[in-house]
């Protein structure tokens, strides 16, 4: 609760999102769930509230069939969607198509006051739930595409970044994120990932939910730690490797688990530019990334324990339950029928005495 954004001249102040703080690197995210039919005006509500700048959204509308969040934002340009139980107005400026993502600009307007402010949105369309992006040079042209327009840096509120759950892809952004900016303060081999990974999950738990999202971070902080070290043509290889021009494909297939290797380009192997480094951060990649699966691995069986055993007393008490129901019942049954089966017997009793008394009577009487 310590985190939790709240929501301010409302009467449930409730939003399922949190405020991440960084001081170190001078980063600010608020990471939310994607937003629900019923929670959209309270999304954009936040997003006015926070003064953000930017909204980095990391899933699909619809993924393998299920709804993952709201379209909370006009596809057309020029028009308009009203939010009036909370009183704003988003229209679609502009937008530009990539191959996989697409920036929005849209004017989000306080219906109350007539006030009106731009706020980007980056969508990024082909990074699948529970998976990660096709590749570390995509992710980082659009990492570096969101820094280049301002929105991360602390002169504006928050950027809200969110995927369906708002912990796995977008724990895997601003971990990332963070780690690169923390680099760039200090000597880049003195970051510990895993340490800034547990110090973010102090403001939303659960945050990186698979192994293979956590390995992907660490490369993906890798192949950033060129950038930083002075590789001046890095950028131009990622949007070339990314292949962001090509047309978008309506439907992308989930990219294959990212193995922990060095990157290629045009069949050839580059890293940084003194192997024995890039040797050395593998290293520690593998080992760190190891401890941290075998940690989450060992906080999973532990979990499940936990929860079988809930499962098992739940299933206890609803037999329980059962039994004293069947015994109420069949208790309820008996005061009902007792009353009524008194009556009969002493009427059969009455009956039965009566014929015997007629009977004797009459044969008194025949004789």
């Amino acid at each position: 609760d310590h985190s939790r954004v709240k929501l301010q001249n409302t009467e449930n102040d409730y939003i399922n999102a949190s405020l991440v703080v960084i001081e170190e690197a001078q980063r600010y995210y608020i990471l939310t769930q994607g937003p629900l039919p019923n929670t959209c005006c309270h999304f954009w509500l936040m997003v006015w509230q926070q003064q953000t700048k930017a909204v980095v959204m990391l899933n699909r509308i619809v993924e393998k069939e299920s709804v993952k969040c709201a379209q909370y934002w006009p596809t057309k340009k020029d028009d308009v969607m009203t939010f009036n139980e909370t009183g704003f107005r988003v229209r679609l400026v502009s937008e530009d198509v990539k191959s996989y993502y697409t920036v929005h600009l849209l004017q989000l307007e306080n219906i109350n006051s007539g006030e009106s402010r731009m706020i980007s949105h980056f969508h990024y369309t082909t990074w699948p739930d529970f998976g990660v992006p096709e590749s570390p040079a995509s992710f980082l042209n659009f990492l570096f595409k969101v820094r280049e327009s301002g929105s991360l840096s602390p002169e504006h509120g928050p950027a809200v970044v969110h995927c369906s759950a708002g912990i796995g892809r977008s724990g895997t952004f601003s971990l990332v994120d963070t780690c690169l900016v923390l680099m760039e303060k200090k000597d880049p081999f003195s970051v510990d990932i895993k340490k800034v990974l547990l110090d973010m999950r102090k403001y939303r738990m659960g945050l990186i939910q698979t192994p293979d999202q956590l390995r992907f971070s660490y490369m993906a902080v890798i192949e950033g730690a060129k950038f930083i070290m002075g590789d001046s043509t890095i950028q131009e290889r990622w949007k070339e490797l990314s292949k962001e021009d090509q047309a978008p494909s309506s439907e992308q297939s989930p990219p294959r688990p990212t193995k922990i290797t060095t990157e290629k380009y045009n069949g050839n192997s580059i890293g940084l530019e003194n192997n024995d480094q890039m040797e050395k951060i593998n290293t520690d990649l593998s080992t760190k990334v190891q401890d941290i699966v075998d940690g989450n691995i060992e906080n999973s069986v532990r979990k499940r324990l936990r929860e079988d055993r809930r499962a098992q007393t739940a299933q206890k008490l609803q037999q329980m339950k059962q039994k004293l129901n069947e015994t109420e019942r069949k208790r309820k049954r008996w005061l009902y029928w007792k009353p009524i089966l008194t009556k009969i017997g002493f009427g059969t009793l009455f009956l039965v005495g009566a014929y015997f008394c007629w009977k004797l009577y009459f044969q008194k009487h025949s004789l």
